[in-house]
């Protein structure tokens, strides 16, 4: 059987976090929470996946319990009651019963009623899985997205005390005579549209921070500091192929095991189906005691009786209903094999989407980089110039402008690159990865 791997790493943090009472907490931590902390938060508190582990160890015991048929079955009864005959009421009659039966052989019918729940408990253990990791990945697009916003928020404001540089400098320089008053009202309109800007910036950040707190289950208007994620996380530090990624899927992504498991239980289920027409066997075995009068129940007087047998049993007709079972099961068997090659194909396709989309990310990150750097350099040069006289406010505006959308640019590009590594490691079924301290590069 394979191993339930989110259940195994993720519900220890669940449990860890149970200790320090997060279900219960009404506050968010304070201090700076890292990425790890945050999903372990939020696994605590999470009711959609706290319902798929339920589901999942309903089936567990449903599986459980199907190891009944391997044991013998007991009953027992009791009974207590008087007779009325021609208006008169009669003694008290007591009784007690036991009876066992044990089933000894059914050619293998009850171990693929067994199988057929243990595949179906995998099933759901993979639906818990996924439910976990599909949270995860929302809890890291809600957390880089935070990052995000917290980088524009600071891009705006030093864009904001640039501009008010440039708005300081052309009124010293209109008093002193050498620019035109339009060079104090340009200056004045971009430090209007640099404060429209941090507004923006600041509204952003607060729908950002309360989406991660709403999925932490906290109320949107509290407040959460995270840590920003290293210079180097993301970089290459292992190359895989599509080929590779492909692979590792076939053994970590839970809709393929889901899929794999619900195959092998519609096959057990169809050879329950085709098994349900033959004979069992069964060992009984019964025994009863009555305190009856003598004369109505046994001449000797003897208060116990038993009984202990082999039956065999088979069903011979039942409105054809066992024949059209069968066939609906095969059915049910030839359709999960079309399900399992439709969730392959799926994989396939998400693998490669995330892993195209990775790709492009590296690049538009570098891109970005370049492109923040040439701008950067290029304000620096244009605000000099306009010091001594030989560039324009309007080439300074320029200049400033091209900054903004240079430093925008590679704060989503720095932070989408991030995104798409956790789809990469989403779409192969390996979320942890997105955790570790050393990014992996799927690169060619």
């Amino acid at each position: 059987m394979k191993k339930l791997f989110l259940l195994a790493f993720y519900m220890p943090l669940s449990a860890f976090a149970a200790t320090n009472d997060c279900l219960n907490r009404q506050n968010v931590p304070d201090g700076k929470l890292s990425l790890q902390e945050v999903i372990e938060l939020g696994l605590c508190r999470n009711p959609q996946t706290t319902s798929a582990y339920l589901s999942a160890e309903s089936a567990r015991f449903a599986k459980n319990a199907g190891y009944a048929n391997y044991l013998p079955s007991v009953s027992g009864s009791a009974n207590a009651g008087r007779d009325y005959r021609n208006k008169d009421w009669g003694d008290w009659n007591y009784g007690a019963s036991l009876s066992a039966s044990y089933l000894i052989f059914d050619f293998g019918k009850r171990l693929a009623d067994l199988n057929t729940l243990a595949a179906t408990w995998r099933a759901t253990g993979f639906d818990y899985d996924e439910s976990v990791q599909n949270y995860v990945y929302g809890v890291i697009g809600a957390y880089y997205a935070l990052l995000n916003a917290d980088a524009d928020v600071l891009s705006a404001e030093k864009l904001r005390e640039v501009a008010q540089t440039a708005r300081d400098m052309a009124q010293k320089k209109y008093k002193a005579g050498s620019v035109a008053k339009a060079d104090v009202l340009k200056a004045d309109t971009t430090l209007a549209s640099r404060d429209l800007a941090l507004e923006r910036a600041r509204n952003n950040r607060e729908i950002a921070k309360g989406t991660l707190l709403s999925k932490l289950s906290f109320p949107a208007d509290q407040n959460i500091e995270i840590q920003d994620m290293g210079s180097n996380f993301g970089k290459s530090t292992e190359n895989k192929s599509i080929d590779e990624l492909i692979a590792a899927a076939q053994k970590t992504r839970p809709d393929l095991l889901r899929a794999t498991a619900n195959k092998d239980a519609a096959w057990h289920r169809r050879n329950s189906a085709f098994l349900k027409n033959l004979p069992s066997i069964s060992a009984t075995g019964s025994i009863s005691w009555n305190d009856t009068e003598w004369n109505s129940f046994a001449n000797d007087g003897h208060k116990v009786s038993g009984s202990i047998g082999i039956r065999a049993s088979m069903p011979i007709f039942a409105g054809f209903a066992n024949y059209y079972g069968v066939r609906s099961a095969e059915a049910n068997y030839e359709r999960a094999k079309e399900s399992e090659r439709a969730a392959a194909d799926n994989a396939t396709l998400d693998i490669f989407t995330a892993y195209q989309n990775y790709k492009t990310a590296q690049k538009v990150l570098t891109q970005t980089e370049t492109l923040l750097e040439s701008a950067t350099e290029s304000e620096k040069v244009t605000a000099g110039m306009y010091k001594v006289g030989r560039a324009t406010m309007l080439d300074w505006q320029t200049a400033q402008s091209e900054l903004v959308d240079a430093q925008k640019q590679n704060n989503a590009a720095k932070y989408d690159l991030f995104t798409k590594r956790a789809a990469v490691a989403l779409a192969i079924g390996e979320i942890r990865a997105e955790l570790d301290n050393e990014g992996v590069n799927y690169e060619e």
